[in-house]
C-alpha cells in the first residue's frame, strides 16, 4: 500500500520532487483543466508502468529508454484520440500538452525507476499513486490560481460580486507565483512539524 500512497505527499511528483514543471504550471489555469491533464497523465502512467512491468525482463538493455517511449507514446495517443472523441472541449484546452505526456519526466522517471525493477501490481500501485498525486498537486495549483485570477472554482462563482480577480494568477507569470507560494507553505508546515 505504501507504493500507492507515497506519490500522495512524501514523493510527491510536483510538491516535493518538483517534477513535471511545465504541465504543471500550463494546465492550472482552472481547476477542470488540472484535472483532465492529471487523470490522463495517471492512466498513462498506469498503463505503462504495468506494460513495462510484464516486458521488464524481454526488453534489452540498450535499448530500453527508446522502448520505454514507444511504450508510453502508444498509451499517450490512445488518452489523446479518447479526448478528442468524448471531451473535445478538454482536449481543446489541454492542447499540446497531452501529446508532451510522452516526454514528461515523471512517467519516463516511474518508468525507469520502478516498473522496470518491479512486479506488475507494485508498478500499478506505484503508477496510481504517482498518478493521483500529480492530479492532487495540480489541482491544488489550480483552486489558488482559479480562484485568485477569476473568482471561480471549476467555473462556479465563488468569490463576492466584488471581489476584483487578480488576473496575474491566470496568466503565465501566476503559475509560477502561486506555484512559489504554495511550496513556501509547504516548507513552513514542514519546518513546524520538525520543530514542533
Amino acid at each position: 500500500m505504501n507504493n500507492l500512497t507515497k506519490g500522495f505527499f512524501k514523493e510527491n511528483p510536483v510538491l516535493v520532487l518538483l517534477l513535471g514543471m511545465c504541465p504543471s504550471l500550463a494546465t492550472t489555469t482552472s481547476v477542470t483543466n488540472a484535472i483532465g491533464m492529471g487523470l490522463s497523465a495517471t492512466a498513462v502512467l498506469i498503463c505503462s508502468n504495468v506494460v513495462i512491468s510484464l516486458l521488464r525482463k524481454l526488453i534489452p538493455s540498450k535499448v530500453r529508454i527508446a522502448a520505454y517511449i514507444v511504450i508510453i507514446a502508444t498509451f499517450v495517443t490512445i488518452v489523446e484520440m479518447l479526448l478528442k472523441a468524448f471531451l473535445p472541449d478538454l482536449a481543446e484546452s489541454l492542447g499540446v500538452f497531452i501529446p508532451l505526456i510522452v516526454v514528461n519526466c515523471i512517467i519516463l522517471a516511474r518508468a525507469e525507476a520502478f516498473a522496470s525493477k518491479n512486479n506488475v501490481f507494485q508498478s500499478f500501485l506505484d503508477g496510481a499513486g504517482m498518478g493521483l498525486g500529480f492530479t492532487i498537486a495540480l489541482c491544488i495549483i489550480a483552486t489558488f490560481r482559479e480562484v485568485l485570477g477569476a473568482g471561480t472554482w471549476m467555473g462556479f462563482q465563488v468569490m463576492p460580486a466584488s471581489y476584483e480577480p487578480a488576473l496575474l494568477f491566470i496568466l503565465p507569470a501566476g503559475g509560477f507565483l502561486s506555484l512559489g507560494i504554495i511550496l513556501g507553505v509547504i516548507n513552513l508546515i514542514k519546518g513546524g512539524r520538525k520543530n514542533g
